[in-house]
C-alpha cells in the first residue's frame, strides 16, 4: 500500500494519503512557536486538529517525560480508539480498541515504516491513522532507568 506523507513541522501541517485510504489531516494551531522535540511542534492537544476525510477526530497526547507511557498518543477515530506508545527505542506499537495491529517506526523525517502483526489485518483507516500518528509525533524512547541514569550524570560534577 502506497502512502504519502506532506509533514511540515514548522508550518504545523501533516497530510497523509494514498490511493484506498482517507485522507488524514493533523494542523498546529496557527501562530504557535513549535517545540523542537516533536515533529508536529507541539504535544498539546488543545493546539492541534485532526480530521479523517474532513470529519473532525478527537486527539489526545501525553506529555512525554520519564516513563514511555508518557509519550502515548491517543484518537478516537470512527469509533475505534488507536493508541501508539513506544516500546522500544525506536518503536512503537499502534493498537485499536486495545488490540495490537503492529509496530511503526519513524524519527520524525516524514517517514514511517510499519511491521503489521500477522493475525491483523489493518484497514485503510489503520494504516492512515498509524501512518499520521507516526509522523506527527515519533516513536520510540528510551526506558525510564536509562532517562533517569542520564540525569543522575548530568547532577554529578
Amino acid at each position: 500500500m502506497y502512502i504519502q506523507i506532506h509533514l511540515d513541522g514548522p508550518a504545523g501541517t501533516l497530510r497523509v494519503s494514498g490511493h484506498g485510504l482517507p485522507t488524514v489531516e493533523l494542523l498546529r494551531a496557527p501562530g504557535t512557536r513549535p517545540d523542537t522535540h516533536t515533529p508536529i511542534g507541539t504535544r498539546k492537544a488543545a493546539l492541534l486538529a485532526l480530521t479523517v476525510d474532513g470529519e473532525p477526530a478527537t486527539l489526545t497526547a501525553a506529555r512525554g517525560r520519564l516513563l514511555r507511557r508518557s509519550y502515548r498518543v491517543d484518537a478516537v477515530v470512527g469509533g475505534h480508539r488507536y493508541r501508539l506508545v513506544p516500546s522500544s527505542h525506536v518503536d512503537s506499537r499502534l493498537t485499536r480498541d486495545g488490540r495490537k495491529l503492529g509496530t511503526l517506526e519513524s524519527e520524525g523525517d516524514g517517514r514511517v515504516d510499519a511491521d503489521w502483526e500477522p493475525d491483523a489485518t489493518p484497514t485503510p483507516l489503520d494504516h492512515a491513522v498509524g501512518t499520521a500518528l507516526a509522523a506527527a509525533f515519533g516513536t520510540g524512547a528510551a526506558p525510564w532507568w536509562e532517562t533517569v541514569g542520564d540525569i543522575v550524570a548530568e547532577l554529578i560534577p
